[in-house]
């Protein structure tokens, strides 16, 4: 693991690497799912991306501008009108819960990322990441009105695989960098359509790096010696 004169760096160069065994796994998927996309009728969409909250909370459009908060609403819209139409949702006086058909494809889709997960990341400590992944998951704080406390804890089930465990926990994680970005950039006085077109600079780098401060805070709860494992870890999954 390279030297880190703080948190706030390693939080920096831990985040591309969390991000990169994430979509490892999505990746080497990508044919399996549409296979079970094709097979099912299922539009994999939402399902996919929140397949770690929704089993376990409802959510509403709002909740889902905030998880999508660089989307827009007319894309997240019909998303949500195709899983409507293929009663893989249901909508009740705003708020949106899986129905029995949507739930049954999210399991399959579990399935599916567990033998992936199994797969690519056979030979290496699965075990030791996803432990490491959760405490650091658990010292997370959920920011009011963030997309962490909407999607954390992930949903987890009772004979979830170690690699499923590790590559769900990495997605929900990086819901905690993302709202310390969000913070940031509000701090700086911005809008969401301005931080997407700012440019390089003295504003963006300075947005970063109040990023990076706030993104570091989970990680106080390993030792140097965990903070090593789990990077070094990780950058062998990529």
């Amino acid at each position: 693991m390279p030297k880190f004169q703080d948190l706030s760096e390693f939080a920096a160069a831990i985040a591309p690497v969390i991000g990169a065994a994430h979509v490892n796994v999505h990746a080497s998927a990508a044919r399996a799912v549409a296979h079970l996309a094709e097979t099912s009728g299922v539009t994999p969409g939402l399902l996919s991306d929140l397949r770690f909250t929704l089993p376990l909370r409802p959510l509403t459009r709002d909740h889902l501008a905030v998880i999508d908060r660089y989307g827009t609403a007319p894309a997240r819209e019909r998303d949500l009108q195709e899983h409507l139409r293929q009663h893989t949702l249901t909508e009740d006086d705003g708020t949106l819960r899986l129905t029995g058909k949507g739930l049954e494809f999210v399991h399959r889709l579990y399935e599916v990322h567990a033998a992936t997960a199994d797969r690519v990341w056979a030979a290496h400590d699965v075990p030791g990441l996803a432990a490491l992944a959760a405490r650091v998951l658990d010292a997370a704080e959920r920011l009011p009105g963030g997309a962490l406390e909407l999607v954390a804890p992930p949903y987890e089930p009772e004979a979830a695989t170690p690699g499923l465990l590790l590559f769900n926990r990495l997605a929900v994680v990086r819901y905690h960098r993302a709202d310390a970005h969000a913070a940031a950039w509000r701090a700086a006085g911005l809008s969401v359509s301005e931080i997407v077109v700012l440019p390089d600079g003295p504003l963006r780098d300075g947005i970063e790096t109040e990023t990076n401060l706030r993104a570091a805070a989970p990680y106080r709860v390993l030792t140097d010696l965990e903070r090593e494992a789990l990077y070094d870890g990780l950058m062998k999954l990529v």
